[in-house]
């Protein structure tokens, strides 16, 4: 059912005076909520959720604030699916530090907004740097949002009084400051950069992970070659989808130890598999051993393809020149008041000097900010110099 919690006289004021959320646990109350959703301009959401000890993120709460409405959905309680109709709706979905958030929603909905509007992203285009949520409500309304605790358990029911206050206040100026930054972002003509960045944070917020690119994220892994590597690939991707069936971390599966481990040892029996080291009696018996020794038969003989890198090389001539326009790079954003990683990070500048078609700085506002200016640059146009005060200038060299 929706309901509107109560307080009393002893209960901590919400955030903003308001007497409570509207807490959600049944389909009635959550279709109603997205019908209300259906008809608002925009609205903003976050999520708690847990994957310590599961391969899924665990979806334990969803807030929501709308005009003067504040909802906390109990996913535990109320099947998601149906939202994915107020995602999917007119409504722009604020949200900040979105990324996880995405991956968790989609997981719950199978939806993503269709559009969306990261207020982290945006304040990084107007010098707020990357800031956390508690430092941008601070620096545009001078409040002070509770502090969380980390370790809270947000799967326990009925959650505590602090733990609803916390919840709420995440989601409870999430509009307004929307407003605030688009307004900045307007002043200084950078509106359609935000959205820009937004929608590549919004479509990459669908994560679908290969288990044959699982080794990769053993670091002990990366620099093993040949059959090695092939028997590391093959174990971490049985591993990979053995936690996807089981719902927990790959490493309950089998520890990165063990996976490496085995690929330099390569056993051909369970009793070999025993003597490797990281290996626990569970694995080296029934089933499960049988499946590891499997993974490993099947890469024998074979090399793991490298990781790929990138599709165009900088030009030997070219590389000490790197480090130079990533410093101009990285003066130019204090500058402008923006994030540098916004505008370019190393393998931009890299990508864009290998004369890559593809490069993030020949495209959209980048080219115009930076890229172009890069180009005229390498090809002798124009030279970079220091101005006498430590600060590098951009000069024209094909002036009379």
């Amino acid at each position: 059912m929706a309901w509107e919690r109560t307080t009393s006289e002893n209960d901590p004021p919400s955030i903003s005076g308001h007497s409570g959320a509207r807490w959600v646990d049944d389909p009635a109350g959550l279709e109603e909520v997205v019908d209300e959703l259906m008809q608002v301009e925009a609205f903003g959401i976050d999520t708690e959720f847990h994957r310590e000890r599961t391969y899924f993120p665990q979806l334990a709460l969803v807030q929501l604030s709308w005009g003067d409405q504040r909802a906390l959905v109990d996913p535990l309680a109320v099947d998601l699916k149906p939202f994915a109709r107020a995602l999917e709706g007119p409504a722009v979905v604020v949200m900040h530090a979105a990324s996880q958030d995405l991956e968790v929603m989609d997981l719950a909905c199978g939806a993503l907004p269709r559009e969306l509007f990261d207020t982290q992203l945006a304040a990084g285009f107007v010098g707020h740097s990357l800031p956390a949520l508690t430092g941008l409500v601070e620096r545009f309304f001078g409040v002070h949002l509770p502090k969380g605790d980390r370790l809270t358990d947000w799967l326990r029911r009925p959650l505590g009084a602090d733990q609803e206050k916390y919840a709420v206040a995440d989601v409870e100026y999430l509009l307004e400051l929307r407003d605030k930054l688009t307004a900045e972002l307007e002043a200084r003509g950078r509106l359609s950069w935000a959205i820009e960045e937004c929608e590549v944070m919004r479509a990459r917020g669908r994560v679908v992970r290969d288990p044959e690119d699982a080794w990769l994220r053993i670091k002990e892994a990366r620099t093993l070659r040949g059959e090695v590597a092939a028997v590391a690939r093959s174990v971490a991707a049985w591993r990979e989808r053995r936690a996807a069936e089981l719902d927990q971390p790959a490493r309950f599966v089998v520890s990165d130890l063990a996976v490496v481990g085995i690929a330099q040892r390569r056993p051909k029996t369970l009793d070999d598999l025993r003597k490797v080291r990281g290996v626990d009696e569970r694995h080296a018996r029934g089933r499960i051993g049988e499946a590891i020794l499997a993974a490993v038969d099947t890469a024998r003989g074979a090399s793991a393809p490298r990781p790929a890198g990138p599709s165009h090389e900088v030009d030997r001539r070219l590389r000490p020149a790197v480090a130079l326009v990533a410093a101009w790079v990285s003066q130019l954003s204090r500058e402008l008041e923006i994030e540098t990683s916004l505008v370019a990070t190393r393998s931009d500048i890299e990508s864009l000097l290998a004369r890559d078609p593809d490069a993030r700085l020949a495209r959209g506002w980048r080219a115009e900010l930076v890229g172009e200016r890069i180009r005229r640059l390498v090809d002798g146009e124009a030279a970079l110099a220091f101005d006498g005060k430590g600060n590098l200038v951009l000069e024209d060299r094909t002036a009379p």
